[in-house]
């Protein structure tokens, strides 16, 4: 494994704490929730002819959703990451104690 992909390992660790953060945020939480509560609200007192303002809004809850999944997504890959991390340094380590360089 080269420097670039530990360093790119060590990013993914970094994006997953802070994405960790985020979803922990009282008020991003909040934020998702008003919004999806707001979207499904307005979606369900739709009249029965409006179909492109039913789609749209459908299309917004959907968004909220895929930011909240982004977010998701950055944490487990963050987690594989810091894994990989753990394991070439044990490598590394049981290379040095056996005189493998």
């Amino acid at each position: 494994m080269t420097i670039a992909d530990e360093s790119r390992l060590d990013q993914a660790v970094g994006r997953a704490v802070r994405a960790e953060r985020l979803l922990a945020d009282e008020l991003l939480v909040e934020a998702f929730a008003t919004l999806e509560d707001a979207y499904t609200t307005a979606w369900r007192s739709t009249t029965i002819d409006d179909a492109s303002g039913r789609e749209k809004l459908f299309l917004a809850i959907n968004v909220v959703g895929k930011v909240r999944d982004h977010l998701t997504a950055a944490v487990t890959n963050g987690k594989l990451a810091k894994a990989e991390l753990k394991e070439l340094a044990q490598t590394a380590e049981r290379r040095k104690r056996f005189g493998i360089l």
